[in-house]
Order: C-alpha cells, then structure tokens, then sequence
C-alpha cells in the first residue's frame, strides 16, 4: 500500500472510525479524560515501540529526550485538548456530526496562520471561503432535529478542537526542525499523556466500562492514533502537506457512514448542507478550487 490513493483512502477511513469509537468509548462508561488519557498512552507505547524496530532502542530514547518541548506544546495542541474536546462533545452529539465539525481544520488553519505566516497571501477568493465555512459551521450547530443548549455546546466543542490542531500545524511548521514525524508522534502521544494524567484521575468511571468500550478504546488507540499516525507521515514524506490535506474532503464521509450503519445515527438534512458548505469553504479556502483565467488574445 504505496500509492498515494491508497494512503489516503486508509488515512480517511481509520481516522472517520475514531469518531465511532470515541461514541461507543463514552456511552459504555468511559469519561472524556480517562478515554483520551488510555488513548494516547497506548498509542506512546506502540509508537514507542515502533521507533525502536526502525531506528533503535539508543537513537529512539536520546531523539525522544532532544524532543521534550516539542512533546509538551504538541502534546497539549495535537492531543490532550482535542482529543478531550471531541470526547466530550460526542456525549452530546452523533460521531457523524463531530466528524463534520472538525472538517474545519484547513479554515481555521488559514486564519490562524495569516498572522505567523506572512508568505502565505489570502485574496477575496479565499476570504470568501472562509465565511463559507463559518457559516455552514452555523448551520450544522443547529442541525440536530432534536437540539439543546448541550448539542449547541458539543457541536461548538469540536469546532474549538479544529483550532487546537490548526494551531498544532502551523507550530510544527514555524518551530519544528530536524525531527523526524514518527519521532514527534511519540514525543506528542506521551507528552498528551503526561497532561491528561491528572483529569482522568479525578475522573475515574463510576461504572465497569462495558465491553464495546473497552474493545473502542483499543480500536482507537492501535487504528485512529498509532496506525493513524504512521500512515500520516509516510503521506508527508512521500506527497507532501498540501496533498495530505485532502483527507478532510473524505474523513467525514466515513464517519458519517459508520454512525448509520453501525450506531444507527440518522444525519439531518442541515447537517450534510453544513457539511456542503464546509467543504466548499476549505475549497476555496485553500486554494483547492480557483477560478480559470481568461487568456487576453494577443
């Protein structure tokens, strides 16, 4: 599995089942903080162990050790916070929704970056994009059939997700030297760790967990994280960012689909138009879809 397609496509459909197995880990009797505190230690370890297949036990340690400020900023922008976002969001909305949400990434990776990247030029096109975006974000707050402050909130929780990992990007991009990604996905997994220890120690279930959660818990772990996370940067290294981006055009497709098909969620209209005018947005937004100049006859 080489091809570009191919990795993305496995990208798009393990990272859209997280969104389920977060579901299925809150509502069998997991908390948000103990949900995201398991994830991301089991994701360290096998990541960890990983590291040591490919580059050895010494490098892996002394890189992981260079790598500590960079495990603590990523470890609380690309994992803790988000991660605990989406959790407790998807306690008051449908992974298909959460999915859509975070669909958000690009917009608000353009608008974070506008001030820290000034290379990077934003025309009408793009700005218009961005209110596209925002405004299907709008709609999709409102979509459920059966809304409450609480999916409003849970809705708004994902979206604020989008902008920890917007901000995770655009850090790795002004900061981040001579590290190697599944160095910084380690680094990052532990570093979420060590910040979700706390809460989820305060937060202990008050229930044995069922089975489904458990079974979620390791799904998303070893699929959505780990095995996520290699795929992600064998994409970056061989294709580049940009192309990697993409993903979010197919993500919330297979969450969507998931939620019907095996949670029996039920999308409202509002909710695909929302998503319609996300992904307009992040089109146009990033410069996906620009319009045909007109040749000037000679």
């Amino acid at each position: 599995m080489r091809s570009y397609p191919a990795l993305l496509l496995a990208l798009a459909s393990v990272w859209g089942a997280s969104y389920l197995f977060i579901k299925v880990g809150v509502d069998g009797g997991l908390d948000p903080a103990p949900l995201m505190a398991l994830r991301t230690l089991i994701a360290a370890v096998l990541l960890l162990g990983y590291l040591v297949v490919t580059i050895g036990s010494r490098k892996a340690l002394s890189e992981l050790r260079a790598s500590w400020r960079e495990a603590l900023v990523l470890g609380a922008l690309n994992a803790a916070v988000p991660f605990w976002l989406v959790a407790w969001g998807e306690t008051h909305i449908d992974s298909g929704v959460a999915a859509i949400a975070q669909a958000t990434v690009p917009l608000f990776s353009l608008l974070i970056g506008l001030p820290v990247l000034p290379h990077e030029r934003i025309g009408p096109l793009r700005v218009g994009g961005v209110g596209l975006g925002l405004v299907g974000v709008g709609l999709l707050t409102g979509a459920s059939p059966d809304r409450t402050w609480w999916t409003a909130a849970g809705t708004l929780a994902v979206v604020l997700s989008s902008t920890c990992y917007a901000s995770a990007g655009i850090y790795g991009q002004l900061r981040i030297k001579g590290r190697t990604g599944p160095v910084l996905a380690t680094a990052s997994m532990f570093g979420g760790f060590a910040i979700l220890l706390v809460p989820a120690l305060l937060d202990l279930p008050d229930r044995v967990p069922t089975a489904g959660a458990v079974a979620s818990l390791a799904a998303l772990a070893v699929l959505g994280t780990a095995l996520a996370q290699i795929i992600l940067f064998a994409i970056i290294a061989r294709y580049g960012a940009r192309r990697l981006s993409l993903v979010t055009y197919l993500m919330p497709g297979f969450a969507v689909l998931y939620g019907w098909l095996l949670l029996d969620e039920r999308v409202a209209a509002a909710a695909l138009g929302g998503l319609a005018l996300i992904l307009g947005g992040v089109a146009l937004g990033s410069g996906a879809i620009r319009p045909k100049r007109r040749k000037v006859p000679a």
